[in-house]
């Protein structure tokens, strides 16, 4: 490496040591659950309660699914070592796409290495210079990368706001846009917010507009059958296009989709890069989330455990004086606004035995902090419990509440 630019490098990590913005990761020996392993000083182990995982069902260590992956490995091989239209297509990956089009009610569904490289790979085959897309200030990063990849023109609307929305839309009229596109989290990963679909819908069709909803965080748990927010609330069928993923809810794995009217799924086959470019999954991966969506349908008992522990922790800690984010989702953001102090509060947990994680810019926004936790229907009344009183007893010592 050059000398000078290793300088620079360093100097920006310096910087972003010394506003307290460094991630560092850790290491978990055991497979992820609601209670797991982590690797301590010296080598020694640790047993934590989890409460920083996507694994809103508990299905990441799943029995029927470890096996279901397994025999993907013994019938189909490792890997596909290609991408799909040159020789990477399995009958396997067409069960899955099928799988997902029929759980979401859409003709059908295209798969991607994960659902970054879906909201990247979507808008730029299918929009162009005379169209527009409307996002929403909060969504995903992913969704942001994807409209900047897209020649589209791009407007923006406050998170939830319906009459910026409307105006933004008005606006996209005005500039002589052919098509529009409103562009949305299902829920808001960093707040746990649902968005006001059947509002976005109604605007929609008002000005004749697409809709595209990112539901990550809530297919598989959220709506009837874990259907997602289109099911939560009542805007089946109204939705253009669904984006999601398997790395959460759905066994937690890896990979993403785009779930769509047949014509929309067939151009994307043809001219999404990152699908065109990528190579597929692999086949134990689409084993596996073929069963983890047939476990997730007919789940609602994990629901209810996940719904009534959400509903737990919230109050414990709200009852506490913690300041939490209103919702009632499993996201759970407990608001620390300063970076150094939600870093220090989550090594306050991690010494109590929660495993949490501090979110700080670029993350989310300068001055709203957190520590996000995610309920998980993998965890335990116990602890729940033990979770609320580690909170409180760290909170306290700390002076948060």
């Amino acid at each position: 490496m050059k000398p000078d630019f290793e300088t620079h490098i360093q100097g920006l990590l310096s910087q972003i040591e010394t506003d307290g913005l460094y991630k560092r990761e850790r290491l978990i020996t055991s497979p992820q659950s609601g209670s797991i392993r982590i690797a301590g000083a010296e080598g020694q182990e640790r047993q934590v309660v989890n409460l920083c995982a996507n694994n809103y069902l508990g299905l990441a260590d799943h029995p029927e699914i470890i096996a279901a992956a397994k025999r993907g490995l013994d019938e189909f091989g490792f890997g596909m070592a290609s991408v799909r239209f040159i020789c990477g297509t399995q009958t396997l990956h067409r069960e899955l796409e099928h799988t997902v089009a029929n759980y979401l009610g859409k003709d059908d569904a295209i798969l991607f290495a994960a659902c970054f490289d879906a909201n990247g790979g979507v808008f730029e085959p299918l929009l162009d210079a005379e169209d527009a897309i409307i996002s929403d200030s909060l969504n995903h990063a992913s969704i942001i990368d994807g409209v900047r990849l897209c020649k589209a023109k791009r407007y923006r609307f406050a998170n939830g706001d319906m009459n910026e929305l409307e105006d933004r839309l008005k606006e996209a009229d005005h500039n002589g846009a052919r098509f529009k596109l409103i562009a949305t989290d299902g829920v808001f990963s960093m707040d746990g917010y649902v968005a006001n679909l059947p509002a976005i819908c109604e605007l929609a069709e008002r000005y004749n507009a697409l809709v595209m909803v990112d539901d990550c965080h809530a297919t598989g748990h959220l709506g009837q059958a874990g259907r997602g927010t289109p099911a939560l609330t009542g805007v089946n069928g109204r939705v253009d296009i669904i984006t999601g993923t398997f790395g959460k809810s759905l066994g937690g794995a890896m990979g993403g989709f785009v779930a769509a009217s047949q014509p929309i799924i067939d151009l994307l086959r043809q001219r999404a890069r990152p699908y065109l470019f990528s190579n597929s999954l692999a086949p134990a991966v689409a084993a596996g989330s073929i069963k983890a969506i047939e476990i997730a349908e007919k789940a609602d008992d994990r629901r209810q455990t996940l719904t009534s522990h959400t509903k737990r922790f919230r109050a414990g800690l709200e009852s506490a004086g913690f300041e939490l984010l209103p919702g009632e989702t499993p996201i759970i953001p407990v608001m620390l606004h300063e970076a150094r102090l939600a870093q220090d509060l989550a090594r306050a947990l991690d010494e109590r035995g929660v495993y949490v994680a501090g979110f700080f810019y670029p993350v989310v926004p300068q001055g709203k902090a957190r520590i996000r936790t995610q309920m998980s229907a993998a965890l335990s009344e116990k602890d729940v419990d033990f979770a609320i009183d580690a909170f409180i007893d760290a909170g306290k010592g700390l002076g948060v509440i």
